[in-house]
């Protein structure tokens, strides 16, 4: 069952991010690239789990749209860092609204406590499946001591 839900949300929000000319994995880059101050691209790579091929195309086509774009690293020029562009984060701002909106009506079919003890079940099966699968409550966040 948790499979077929999980088939159902992320067909939705492949059908919104579309409109915005993104994939899932592109929304996440520009949502992770919004938090931090520039993002080495094996850093990049690691957190969305992908190789770093993968990881150059989607920074390719990213940088094609204009929203984002490499920054040599002050600290070593040999390592290029990807920075939201002004454009990428207008792009952004936009898709935000409009997935904000689809998850709000998409979650409307609960209501408050069925909403509440979704999300605090959810939460607890997240935080022990990562406490199972890399030892740590966190997930090991590959930012977290990298910026």
């Amino acid at each position: 069952m948790i499979q077929e839900v999980y088939v159902l949300l992320d067909d939705g929000d492949r059908r919104l991010l579309r409109q915005f000319q993104l994939n899932p994995t592109q929304y996440a880059a520009l949502l992770l690239l919004a938090d931090h101050d520039g993002v080495r691209l094996s850093d990049l790579s690691e957190h969305l789990l992908i190789d770093k091929s993968s990881t150059t195309r989607l920074v390719d086509r990213l940088s094609a749209f204009g929203f984002v774009e490499r920054m040599a690293d002050p600290s070593d020029r040999r390592v290029q860092r990807i920075v939201l562009t002004k454009r990428g984060y207008e792009h952004l701002g936009l898709v935000r609204a409009a997935f904000s909106e689809s998850v709000v009506r998409r979650w409307a079919v609960l209501d408050h406590t069925e909403r509440e003890t979704i999300t605090r079940l959810l939460l607890k099966l997240r935080r022990e499946l990562t406490i199972l699968q890399h030892g740590t409550a966190k997930g090991g966040d590959v930012l977290s001591n990298r910026d």
